[in-house]
């Protein structure tokens, strides 16, 4: 008797063991920000059909999103590797395994190769070969264009390495049709032009998290009063941007009031964020921008099949 409960023990403890590890390992992808990732290139996916989806393509959809999540949690994974030290410094990003050091950095690089070795595979073989060549690239521009030359290098970098950030739409599109339509870079456009006043929101009320690391982000080099007129700026213009889904015919009405109204909303935190800075309406419109993409995007989505 005395045999086995020492057994169980044993048992229990290398499972909880296995247990963590692979949660360890999960929170290298940055499962939220893979989600919305994975989210856009579905709204892509869909968009690119006409009507619902048949079966074929309903498949297609799945596979293609297993891919791109494969991949982008690779990237995700490769980006914990190389800025861990980054990482330990920062209270945002601390608890982050390859910053406590519970991963090694060869097991964060053979699960990120493997992560992209497979996704890759999936794309080319159950998708096509374009989405696959694109999600590489894209693979490339933020674990490696971005994180490693971008980031440290330049206040610009959000806006250069946005790029990437918004490549899943086009990603998802190419794997419905084989291409890269007009439409799908409007929805590139969208994403492109919300990701500055999204992370320079998050880095106005982190700035000396980002000073203590090194990293020359805008409120660290250009100052708080800057940043928040880009801020506010750059909600003008993706005001305009998120219109040319109706101007070009991708929806109708529905989309263009959801449009409107979740734009007034960024564009009014973002005047509000300017005229008189906190940190806690900082945090409130970083969380609205997050807001204001998935409503937009969902918006698309039920315009389509409603029209």
């Amino acid at each position: 008797m005395r045999n086995r409960a020492v057994s169980d023990a044993k048992a229990s403890v290398h499972s909880h063991g296995t247990s963590s590890v692979m949660r360890q390992f999960y929170a290298l992808t940055k499962p939220r920000v893979v989600q919305l990732i994975v989210f856009c290139a579905l709204i892509g996916m869909v968009l690119a059909v006409p009507v619902l989806p048949s079966l074929a393509e309903a498949q297609r959809i799945v596979v293609g999103c297993l891919g791109i999540w494969l991949v982008a949690g690779a990237a995700a994974a490769f980006n914990c590797l190389v800025e861990k030290g980054i990482d330990a410094k920062m209270k945002r990003t601390a608890w982050r395994p390859t910053a406590r050091g519970e991963l090694s950095d060869r097991q964060a690089l053979l699960f990120s190769a493997l992560l992209c070795s497979v996704g890759s595979a999936v794309l080319w073989f159950a998708v096509n070969p374009l989405t696959m060549w694109l999600t590489f690239a894209t693979f490339v521009g933020y674990a490696v264009i971005y994180t490693v030359i971008l980031k440290p290098l330049t206040p610009q970098n959000i806006v250069i390495g946005g790029a990437s950030g918004a490549m899943p739409p086009v990603l998802g599109w190419a794997a419905m049709t084989g291409e890269v339509g007009p439409e799908a870079l409007i929805l590139f456009l969208i994403i492109f032009l919300w990701t500055p006043p999204h992370f320079w929101a998050l880095a106005l009320y982190r700035v000396e998290d980002y000073r203590k690391a090194g990293l020359p982000m805008l409120p660290v080099t250009h100052g708080n009063e800057f940043t928040r007129l880009q801020v506010l700026l750059y909600t003008f213009i993706l005001f305009a941007a998120c219109l040319m889904p109706f101007i070009y015919g991708m929806s109708g009405w529905l989309y263009l009031a959801v449009a409107v109204a979740v734009s007034i909303g960024f564009t009014g935190y973002a005047f509000a964020l300017w005229r008189r800075y906190s940190d806690q309406l900082a945090r409130k419109t970083f969380r609205f921008s997050l807001i204001h993409l998935s409503v937009l995007f969902a918006a698309l989505l039920i315009d389509h099949y409603l029209r």
